[in-house]
């Protein structure tokens, strides 16, 4: 989350990833499948003593966490969740990396009941790199609801390795994986892995390629699987060695020549390169299905019958993206109707305090400028940042991350990801914008997720086309004045929150159009393929989900939007306080902006205000207010009823509304969006043209709209 490696312990020395640690201290690498609740048995076992931040020289984020067991320090490295180990994406890299060059004591793969036989491959494919090896079988709670029984005895037998069952989301087992963890570590307990056995002619290539390899390695890998890499033409464990372990395999005529030999073995054989590559994941694939159906039993063959129903509806052709955009009006609906009472009263105790800190001023006898720059200036503007922001923040995000938690962020990313790929981006997309609503940084930060460059650039120019919770206030506040005024009651917010849905749906167009463009143009490329799981449906942890909500999102977000606003409430307070003539700095700018603001159906106050509130969406309107009303100072009028008089007052339409609700979907990213979009894409050419897409595109619109509507004679 825009910590540096060093700050989170990780250092790369001449390339290589170490962690900094006493010698008493044992170092877990918790790997697993993507949602088998692996996050959650390393959050239960560290608590709060952890830490976020990026792998070295990457952009997927890590975590690590301490935790005490017996007499014995652990850190836990919260390695990407993948499906396997064969390196063909930055997840599959990153964690194979850690496996074999990060000098963990101990590999914890965490796996999940519900689905254990697929979970096996990874744990088969780990095995294969170390014998330092514990399996979690997780989510035993929900395997016991769907009536699968699972031996664990037979099935660490079989693997060789200890294998444990938990409840992580209730700290069950917990302890019994620590007990087992600490036998490892402290070699109390000797594992003896079960070794995958491939075809005659796949073994005699290795047995003739392997001395060589162990000779060369000492120890430090696993020769064996080293050997099948090579054999299997995997040229990232060739970099990877000499990355890590300053090890250059083929510097080395003797295992050139070994190779090359092997190599010949096998074409003989008739097994290809290609070919390969299949016959040693369907051996492993094999086990793992033999394993299963030895030690896995199904007491009710259709335990997933009830996910299944519920999926035909919500991922159906049919339904599926109706009943989307209705959870998405609902969640909207809930966070605007929830946050005007909490906004409100966090707004009365900071202008409150604004209104004492002013007596105090008065009271010490500091000079009136002081006064105006640090309490009008930047105390208003952060007390509007933190009023405005803070309650739909808490709001959307806790909501967001429970359908994360339930499982309905997956299917979300499926109904989406055939659109998304027609427009030639990542169907991992759907879910960076979804965050996006909440905050566009918190959705930048998301693209992590996505393994290709080029797909991540898109989703990261486009991101800022769907609104957030700052642009959420203007928004709201315009379709009430000027489009469902004549609403009363509970009506007002249902209409409010359905107009609202229905400017995010064509927000939600602009990014597929613009993925298209960009896919066509300056980023062209092919779509890359990846898998997408639906997890099982799941009680949510309301508790777990409002904690880690407010503090991993909400707090990180605000904090970044304060460090903007601040210097955004000196420039305010200057501009509208400095005199030129007769006007303000502030109304100079305007008038200078207004032939150009009039062609695209605003005037220069508003548009000056979407300027001044680069660092922060949330001051736009009240700007417009202190523009229009001459005032040094950020206004806030008692109602919208007095707003509408104000801004109709002043020559508002119903056009005018049109487009700078246009403007206000499609315009620049705020400050803390392009700070963000330098940080994960290290390059201001990306940052410069996330800002200026977005801009044409809605200058563009709001042009064309604007001038249709007056050649037609409706305004």
């Amino acid at each position: 989350m825009g910590l540096t490696s060093q700050s989170t312990g990780a250092v790369v020395l001449g390339g290589e990833l170490t962690l900094e640690r006493t010698c008493e201290e044992k170092i877990i690498a918790l790997g697993g499948n993507p949602n088998v609740g692996k996050s959650t048995v390393f959050n239960s076992l560290t608590g709060l003593n952890q830490h976020t931040g990026n792998w070295p020289g990457k952009t997927v984020s890590n975590a690590q966490g301490k935790c005490r067991h017996k007499d014995t320090n652990f850190i836990l490295v919260d390695v990407p969740g993948t499906y396997s180990l064969m390196s063909s994406s930055e997840e599959e890299e990153i964690a194979r990396d850690f496996i074999c060059f990060g000098n963990p004591d101990i590999t914890v793969i965490v796996t999940d009941a519900t689905c254990l036989e697929r979970n096996l491959n990874l744990v088969l494919q780990t095995l294969e790199i170390t014998s330092e090896v514990v399996v979690c079988v997780n989510l035993l709670d929900e395997a016991k609801r769907k009536k699968i029984s699972i031996n664990l005895e037979r099935l660490s037998d079989l693997l060789g390795v200890p294998v444990i069952g938990t409840s992580a989301r209730s700290n069950k087992g917990l302890n019994l994986l620590m007990d087992a963890v600490y036998d490892v570590t402290n070699k109390t307990k000797k594992n003896h892995p079960v070794k995958i056995t491939y075809e005659e002619p796949i073994e005699d290539a290795i047995a003739l390629l392997e001395p060589s390899l162990k000779q060369l390695l000492s120890d430090k890998l696993n020769s064996r699987w080293v050997a099948l890499k090579l054999l299997d033409g995997d040229g990232t464990i060739i970099a990877a060695l000499n990355r890590h372990l300053k090890v250059d395999l083929m510097s080395s005529e003797n295992i050139k020549l070994k190779l090359n030999e092997a190599k010949d073995k096998l074409k003989e054989a008739g097994i290809g390169k290609e070919y390969l590559s299949d016959k040693i994941v369907s051996q492993i694939v094999s086990m793992a299905e033999t394993m299963g159906k030895e030690v896995i039993t199904y007491d009710n063959p259709v335990y997933n019958q009830m996910d299944r129903k519920i999926d035909r509806v919500l991922t159906s052709k049919i339904f599926g993206i109706p009943l989307m955009i209705a959870l998405l009006g609902i969640v909207f609906w809930i966070t605007i109707t929830g946050a005007n009472y909490p906004s409100s009263l966090i707004a009365d105790f900071l202008f409150w305090v604004e209104s004492r800190l002013t007596v105090f001023c008065q009271w010490i006898g500091v000079p009136s400028w002081v006064n105006g720059l640090f309490v009008t200036g930047i105390f208003r503007t952060l007390a509007w940042v933190i009023s405005v922001m803070l309650p739909p923040m808490a709001i959307f995000f806790p909501l967001f991350t429970l359908l994360e938690d339930l499982g309905y962020l997956p299917r979300v990313a499926f109904n989406l990801d055939n659109y998304f790929k027609k427009a030639c981006a990542h169907g991992k997309q759907a879910l960076t914008m979804c965050m996006g609503f909440g905050c566009n940084a918190a959705g930048i930060i998301g693209c992590r997720i996505i393994d290709s460059p080029r797909e991540k650039l898109i989703a990261m120019i486009t991101n800022n086309f769907v609104p957030c919770n700052g642009r959420f206030p203007t928004l709201i506040a315009i379709i009430t004045m000027f489009f469902v005024g004549t609403a009363v009651g509970p009506f007002q917010s249902i209409v409010s929150a359905l107009m609202l849905t229905g400017v995010i749906v064509l927000g939600v167009s602009m990014t597929l159009l613009i993925s298209k463009l960009l896919s066509k143009t300056i980023l062209k490329g092919l779509p890359s393929s990846f898998t997408l799981e639906l997890p099982p449906y799941r009680k949510p942890q309301v508790g777990k989900v409002i904690v880690r909500s407010i503090f991993d999102r909400t707090l990180f977000v605000l904090f970044r939007a304060v460090i903007i606003a601040a210097p955004a409430g000196v420039i305010l307070w200057l501009m509208a306080n400095i005199q030129v003539g007769d006007l303000s700095l502030l109304s100079h700018c305007a008038a200078f902006l207004d032939p150009f603001a009039s062609l695209i159906g605003l005037d220069g106050y508003i548009l000056m205000a979407f300027i001044l509130g680069f660092p922060a969406n949330e001051i736009v309107v009240p700007i417009i207010i202190m523009s229009y009303m001459a005032a040094g100072s950020m206004l806030e009028l008692d109602d919208l009823t007095q707003l509408r008089e104000l801004l109709v007052s002043n020559g508002w339409t119903w056009l005018t509304a049109v487009c700078t609700m246009l403007f206000s979907l499609m315009h620049w990213p705020c400050g803390t969006t392009c700070l963000t979009i330098k940080k994960e894409s290290g390059s201001w050419k990306w940052t410069a043209l996330s800002f200026l897409i977005p801009t044409l595109c809605g200058i563009t619109i709001c042009f064309i709209v604007a001038n249709t509507v007056r050649l037609l004679g409706l305004v």
